[in-house]
């Protein structure tokens, strides 16, 4: 009775539409005041204790950062590298747009400033050098989902904070699945651009290389200082979060120079309303998931799953088919906070590695970036290339197909995701 009134009462109030994270909340304090023995106030005391975990201050920090990546210019230059590297080959622009897309999702964490950063730019490029927008905003669409998959990643940084696990194990474990992502799309991109007879830029020379290069080198270096201080033990995904805020505002202020002081405060104004609106959804989405904890309900539902004798495949599938649900209607830290508890405790029944649940997870955020109708990376391509959202839409689906499969290698290859952890015995 309390699983049914709490899952029909979230899901009548988004209906109506109420917003996400008012829904979380509302659904658990009524859940709370009809169904349990706890107090209301444990709700408000719950809230307060979002506030106060630390791998969460990492979202902030690496929202400034990628604010000052983005408005600083080094999007620009990430391009010109990436054009500089394989914009010869033939798709070369739209391979590089998708190189440029992994580079910045090493810097930013979040898929939609990904997109936003490197669309505004590469889909010019690529219409004005006789590409076809629709296929630019296709690629920038889906590449941009990297954004949460190579590390850092705030989505990781949710779930890491949701299941207690190590965030820079998480971190470590997106790094093969993003450059096999990657890759398949730039594959894919060389076979359509022979057939379509795209166009190839020249060749560019040794020193316009090392030019583009030296120009590129201060936000590459970004990806060494939050990942190689991560994993070398010189410090904590949170403060490597913070490292990465002080040096992209530096770079972006002092070094580049594309902003001014004056640009300050709007950018640091900005990543706070990003932040407010990400924290209120986290911890509406905490309090749900206390209401779950409290009511045993992920207890319940692992054993009754256990009971049911199904296989990990089995529950793998189902997985699947409720995140690429969720994913299509809710933001994906909402889900991976909702979620999360759910399925944490069956797949350890199950003997599913948490780490490998967590990518699978994380993949299906991404491709519910790019599915209607809440895929963030459909509105923010749209508003890049101006483009009506119903031509985004088609324009971003042939590129799905890829994603789809992807998830099924992940899902069920899991060496993909835990073999770069294991080999590096990451903790």
């Amino acid at each position: 009775m309390t699983i049914a009134f709490l899952f029909i009462l979230l899901f009548v109030l988004m209906l109506i539409g109420v917003p996400v994270a008012i829904s979380l909340g509302l659904s658990s304090a009524l859940t709370i005041m009809f169904f349990s023995p706890d107090s209301p106030r444990s709700l408000v005391i719950k809230m307060f204790e979002t506030s106060e975990h630390t791998t969460l201050l990492a979202i902030p920090f690496f929202l400034i950062a990628g604010a000052f990546m983005t408005t600083g210019g080094v999007a620009r230059r990430l391009i010109d590298f990436a054009n500089t590297c394989v914009g010869h080959v033939r798709g070369g622009l739209a391979i590089g747009a998708v190189l440029a897309c992994m580079l910045f999702a090493a810097l930013s964490g979040s898929s939609p400033a990904t997109v936003a950063a490197v669309g505004s730019i590469a889909i010019a490029g690529m219409v004005k050098s006789g590409y076809p927008k629709e296929f630019g905003a296709g690629i920038v669409c889906n590449a941009g989902t990297l954004g949460i998959l190579i590390p850092p990643s705030i989505v990781m940084v949710v779930y890491a904070a949701a299941t207690e696990q190590s965030v820079g194990k998480m971190f470590i474990a997106g790094i093969v699945p993003g450059l096999l992502l990657g890759v398949a799309l730039m594959i894919a991109i060389y076979i359509v651009a022979r057939i379509k007879k795209f166009p190839a830029q020249p060749r560019a020379t040794f020193k316009e290389w090392i030019i583009s290069f030296r120009r590129a080198v201060w936000g590459l270096l970004l990806m060494v200082i939050i990942l190689g201080g991560i994993y070398s033990g010189m410090y904590t995904p949170t403060e490597a979060a913070a490292v990465a805020a002080v040096y992209s505002a530096l770079v972006a202020l002092f070094i580049y120079k594309d902003m001014g002081i004056r640009d300050f405060p709007k950018v640091m104004l900005e990543s706070g309303k990003m932040t407010v609106m990400l924290m209120f959804i986290i911890a509406n989405a905490m309090l749900f998931a206390h209401v779950l904890t409290t009511e045993q309900i992920p207890q319940a539902i692992a054993s009754w799953v256990t009971a049911q004798g199904l296989s990990p495949w089995m529950f793998l599938v189902i997985v699947n088919i409720v995140l690429l649900i969720a994913g299509s209607f809710m933001e994906p830290s909402a889900v991976i906070m909702i979620l999360a508890p759910i399925f944490f405790p069956i797949a350890m029944e199950l003997g599913i590695d948490p780490i490998h649940l967590g990518i699978i997870m994380v993949v299906n955020m991404e491709i519910g970036l790019i599915t209607p109708p809440v895929g963030l990376n459909l509105f923010v391509t749209s508003a890049v290339t101006g483009m009506p959202i119903t031509r985004t839409i088609k324009a971003a689906m042939p590129w799905l197909l890829i994603l789809l499969f992807f998830l099924i290698l992940i899902t069920y290859i899991p060496s993909i995701s835990l073999g770069l952890p294991n080999l590096l015995n990451a903790k």
